[in-house]
């Protein structure tokens, strides 16, 4: 597959780090509406979104959070990167680094977004706030296409000239509904289960990859 433009999502796909972010909210929603949601249910509702798409969905389920159930849920989520670090994807970087124009576009905000890339090293050696694109910097978040779209037009290519590496159905709905290419990966541990697999099928997403070899061979 030969395209101008490379678009990564950053959770789940550059780094397994999607899992944390779940895992927090999962907990702090049942806390805070006495839910019994397992990681499973959190997911689906949840995930693959930034935490401004994520308050928008709880909102329309009746679940109504303030400023500051979301100031605690940033903090939390930075303390744990900075303590713990976050585990990069096995040979995402042979890619990263031999792709001539790529971006990231990403549910996460700027600010928290940087601290990901710096605590794995990406940050000034491949992306920088050159090819980065975030939730703030948009009004409708992923499933919405306006994400990918502002990438694709900064980074001066046409939608149909860039293909999205995504492992959440929201990511590849918004993907899809930008009129790119993309490649669902679901290589994340969080991801084995047929159930996911079939939801991601359901898109109708022609290239779903297990191992970031697999996207590799596609890409290069």
């Amino acid at each position: 597959m030969k395209k101008n433009l490379v678009i990564w999502d950053f959770d789940g796909v550059i780094a397994d780090s999607e899992k944390i972010w779940i895992k927090n909210r999962q907990e702090a929603v049942n806390k805070l509406f006495h839910l019994n949601w397992d990681f499973q249910t959190t997911n689906k509702y949840l995930g693959g979104m930034g935490d401004k798409t994520k308050r928008q969905v709880l909102d329309t389920m009746g679940y109504k959070t303030d400023d500051a159930f979301w100031k605690d849920q940033l903090e939390m989520d930075m303390a744990i990167m900075r303590r713990d670090g976050l585990e990069i994807t096995p040979y995402v970087e042979e890619i990263i680094k031999k792709l001539p124009k790529q971006c990231v576009a990403t549910g996460g905000i700027k600010s928290k977004t940087i601290v990901k890339l710096e605590v794995i090293g990406f940050w000034n050696k491949y992306f920088n706030d050159d090819n980065l694109f975030t939730i703030d910097m948009v009004k409708n978040g992923k499933p919405e296409p306006d994400l990918f779209l502002l990438a694709a037009k900064t980074m001066n290519e046409l939608p149909k000239d860039c293909v999205v590496i995504e492992d959440s159905v929201a990511g590849i709905t918004a993907a899809q509904r930008a009129g790119m290419d993309v490649i669902a990966f679901l290589g994340c541990e969080m991801y084995h289960n047929n159930t996911y697999l079939e939801r991601v099928k359901q898109t109708g997403v022609k290239n779903i990859c297990f191992d970031m070899r697999e996207v590799k061979k596609i890409l290069l």
